[in-house]
């Protein structure tokens, strides 16, 4: 039995996937709470390279087509909590991570709950809203009380919905050790996670950060956001450039954002002797890596997935400080009812989008 304040509908507009491709905004019912969820009216979510993924039909494990509703970047108003959860209140506005370990296995156990190892069972408690369950590309959505933040008054839906993209960023570094201080970094790929990262490096107190990327409109923003020295990769050699700027040592750490198969052999020419690559990214294909070079240098290599570790509530916290900054990189907004627009628009960088967001 869920607690709630206000009469809900019974039904609401949400956009289920059906097939490859095929994403339609249909009526389906109010989702009720368990006993450990909250049911959130959600305001705004933001569509990611991933979601573009999952439309083509070439993500693991998601829930039946038909059934599934995408969405993994949302953020809303509660308005109903499940019957042991005391720690939300109907009004509260939240944004959310978007998994929830089974709190079972092994490594959920250790607090590497974006690797449970039971991803996707959802019989053993396992959930990633939009992803392996129901998200947020609706008027409502649940989630396990768990995985959501409280918001501060004075920050906005866009900023809300950066927040988990920042948290990727924050827990990447605590993968990688966390502590940059004093540190060269190279941030390659511009885009949400990239710029994000590359904010949080610098108000880490990285000495230099350096970003990397193609278009030239997300490096302007990455330097008005606080990066030291941007490199366009289509007007200079990147690897060059970084090298340049570090007095030909090379960085610290650098970070691939990107996605881009050939990036990951340049974080290893730009990475210094003794230094760290963090991979933050999925990839359209295998890479290729001159590992032979990265043991010579003792170079370390780290992996992450999403915002594990606490790190989303550690990204508002920043956000509310104003030390990162998220509503500026949202730069197209559609209403639900368009959603496919909004796909094609960032599917096919129609106006130069950056974060592309979907309100109810």
């Amino acid at each position: 039995m869920s607690r709630l304040t206000t009469v809900l509908p019974h039904t609401m507009h949400a956009a289920v996937l059906f097939g490859p491709g095929d994403l339609r905004v249909v009526d389906r019912p109010v989702p009720e709470p368990r006993a450990e969820e909250v049911l959130v009216r959600v305001a705004m979510c933001g569509i990611c390279g991933t979601d573009l993924k999952i439309l083509d039909g070439h993500f693991p494990q998601i829930p039946p087509y038909g059934e599934y509703i995408p969405g993994h970047e949302w953020t809303g108003t509660v308005v109903a909590c499940g019957a042991t959860v005391d720690e939300f209140a109907p009004g509260d506005r939240v944004c959310i991570e978007a998994h929830h370990g089974c709190g079972r296995c092994g490594n959920c156990l250790t607090g590497k709950y974006t690797a449970c190892l039971n991803y996707g069972d959802r019989a053993k408690g396992h959930r990633a809203s939009g992803i392996t369950t129901n998200g947020g590309f609706a008027e409502y959505a649940v989630h396990h009380v768990s995985a959501l933040y409280r918001l501060p008054a004075h920050l906005t839906a866009e900023d809300a919905v950066l927040a988990t993209t920042a948290g990727t960023g924050l827990y990447g570094l605590d993968t990688a050790g966390g502590y940059i201080v004093g540190q060269d970094v190279a941030v390659f790929g511009p885009g949400p996670v990239g710029l994000m990262t590359a904010q949080i490096c610098k108000r880490m107190g990285a000495a230099q950060v350096i970003l990397i990327g193609t278009r030239e409109s997300r490096l302007r923003l990455g330097r008005e956001l606080g990066a030291d020295h941007t490199v366009n990769a289509t007007e200079a050699d990147p690897v060059a450039a970084v090298l340049d700027h570090t007095g030909e040592l090379g960085v610290d750490l650098a970070i691939d954002a990107s996605g881009s198969p050939g990036v990951p052999q340049q974080c290893a020419q730009v990475t210094k002797r003794g230094g760290k690559i963090l991979f933050v990214a999925f990839y359209p294909e295998a890479v290729r890596l001159d590992l032979s070079a990265v043991v010579r240098k003792g170079i370390t290599m780290y992996t992450s997935r999403g915002e594990g570790g606490d790190s989303v509530r550690r990204a508002v916290a920043l956000a509310a400080a104003g030390m990162v900054q998220g509503r500026a990189l949202v730069t197209h907004r559609y209403p639900l009812k368009e959603i496919n627009e909004a796909f094609r628009t960032l599917r096919e960088r129609e106006g130069d989008p950056l974060k592309v967001v979907v309100a109810p």
